[in-house]
């Protein structure tokens, strides 16, 4: 693997391990030419169903975009990375298993609801805002009745 400092070609592992769950392998590689180290993560690639817009456009699943959505919605929280990339992983697992080629954006958009609402009621409300498009802060006081008052 190139170092992605100075580019030199040789780099080697200098230690390896496995996430928790085992979900992903974590590595620590130092490069040849700098002696820098730098941390790279392994993931088996799996083929995930095409999502489906509101509008009827199909993209490819991006694990990058649902991260952005978690950031954003917890910025600032008190959620670690590990426990955002954990509920990633329940939302993709729940996606591979449902067996489907394609899967509706809003059927995407509840499974993160879910997690938010374990993770931090304060990004779930921050999410909800906007997944759910609020007109008006009655639509903010509904959420907020619905996490203090579940069921």
């Amino acid at each position: 693997m190139k170092c992605p400092f100075c580019s030199h070609p040789d780099t080697q592992v200098v230690e390896t391990r496995e996430a928790e769950d085992g979900g992903f392998i974590r590595r620590r590689r130092q490069c040849g030419g700098c002696d820098k180290r730098f941390t790279t993560y392994e993931r088996p690639e799996v083929s995930f169903p095409a999502i489906v817009k509101k509008d009827g456009r199909r993209i490819e699943y991006e694990r990058a975009k649902l991260l952005g959505s978690f950031k954003i919605a917890l910025r600032k929280r008190p959620v670690s990375t590990e426990q955002i990339d954990a509920a990633i992983e329940r939302i993709e697992e729940r996606l591979r298993n449902l067996g489907e080629r394609e899967v509706l954006s809003s059927r995407l958009g509840e499974m993160v609801m879910r997690e938010l609402k374990l993770l931090d009621k304060v990004g779930y409300i921050r999410y909800a805002s906007v997944y759910r498009s609020f007109e008006d802060v009655d639509d903010f006081k509904n959420v907020m009745d619905e996490v203090r008052n579940p069921g």
